[in-house]
């Protein structure tokens, strides 16, 4: 059976986080990106055609992602390729997955189609050590046309949801909504789809024919509300985070030190694989204060810094506190700067005494290469 993976990642908008890069490209967890997740997930159940569809801004992306080395592929026809359906018109109105999918058809149509033949599609703004594998063998076993990952726990009626279903005892779909805020008692969607590609290719252009965009609303809730497709529900038990909002992801930032957190989304099923950056040991100083924190290497430490994560060469200068923070790739803060609920992005620079102080549901995000 062969297995034909895409990847989406333009589908989070968050803030300055997002202003000249893709959701996919967000660093993560001291030394990662956001894409790490998904495209390990993908290489470890032996998936090796695998499209990346990003929209715009996505040098930053390109430039992690590389030949697709570090994750056992070769960009070129049959392993990594990127797909880029907008890349003439950046500002074009995005109307919606099935619409990306349809104007890179050319990927999908690259084979023969085996009846045999899936897809998986994964989102980059959910970050699960997912066993794709176990996935599939559900998917089959199941006899449905498309399996739906979830998780249990993320519904709480107010949180907005892309797509929500609600089980019945059996475990088959009683209810589905897309776009709202459901209740405790229904399964989040983790933007994880398994289902066959050409049928995949028959109904992209069958809807995008009818105006139909959305991959939840129209195909997945369409289809299952006319009788017309069969949802396998496939439940996932581990560690999910939901990087759909600035607050989240500072949250979910901060939840990696917690050792039970950070084994289970880096070491659940496999191996999390990103773009390696060798770097000199972290340096601590003297007089320098470290509690709670995860660090990435190549930092310089003399100043107090609790409860953060650092990124890869991240200086903290003498007489600094910092606390609940997340400071990106070399950046600087300077000596006696006190920081709290911050996010510096890459290579921003926090002069000597400077004071930010967020909060923890609105934290203070400071752009890319800034000085403040």
């Amino acid at each position: 059976m062969n297995v034909t993976g895409i990847i989406f990642t333009n589908d989070a908008t968050m803030g300055e986080l997002t202003n000249k890069r893709t959701s996919g490209s967000i660093p993560f967890g001291g030394r990662y990106r956001q894409i790490d997740w998904a495209l390990s997930n993908m290489t470890c159940a032996g998936i090796r055609h695998i499209g990346v569809i990003s929209r715009h801004s996505y040098q930053s992306l390109m430039h992690h992602i590389g030949d697709g080395e570090e994750w056992g592929l070769e960009l070129e026809e049959g392993g990594l390729e990127f797909l880029t359906p907008y890349a003439s018109a950046t500002n074009y109105l995005y109307r919606g997955k099935l619409e990306s999918i349809y104007n890179a058809m050319d990927f999908l149509e690259y084979s023969d189609n085996d009846g045999d033949d899936l897809v998986v599609m994964s989102d980059s703004a959910i970050l699960a050590n997912v066993d794709l594998a176990d996935v599939i063998r559900s998917h089959v076993a199941s006899g449905k046309h498309v399996t739906v990952v979830t998780k249990a726990g993320i519904a709480n009626g107010e949180k907005k949801l892309d797509l929500a279903l609600k089980l019945d005892d059996n475990g088959e779909v009683a209810d589905m909504v897309v776009d709202f805020a459901a209740a405790e008692d229904y399964v989040a969607s983790m933007d994880i789809f398994v289902l066959s590609k050409a049928r995949l290719i028959s109904w992209v252009k069958e809807m995008v024919a009818r105006d139909k965009y959305h991959m939840d609303r129209d195909l997945v809730m369409g289809g299952w509300r006319r009788g017309q497709i069969g949802i396998n529900v496939y439940q996932f038990a581990g560690t999910a985070l939901y990087n759909e909002s600035v607050e989240e992801y500072f949250a979910n930032s901060l939840s990696l030190i917690d050792k039970e957190t950070r084994h289970d989304i880096f070491n659940g099923n496999h191996p999390v694989y990103t773009k390696v950056r060798d770097r000199v040991p972290t340096y601590y100083g003297e007089k320098c204060d470290i509690e709670n924190c995860l660090i990435a290497d190549g930092c310089m430490l003399e100043g107090e810094v609790e409860d953060s994560v650092l990124f890869r060469q991240v200086s903290i200068e003498e007489g600094a506190e910092v606390e609940n923070c997340i400071i990106m790739n070399d950046s600087v803060v300077g000596a006696g700067a006190e920081l709290k609920y911050v996010i510096l992005d890459k290579n921003v620079t926090v002069t000597p005494g400077a004071k930010l102080i967020g909060t923890k549901k609105n934290p203070i995000v400071v752009k890319r290469g800034e000085t403040v």
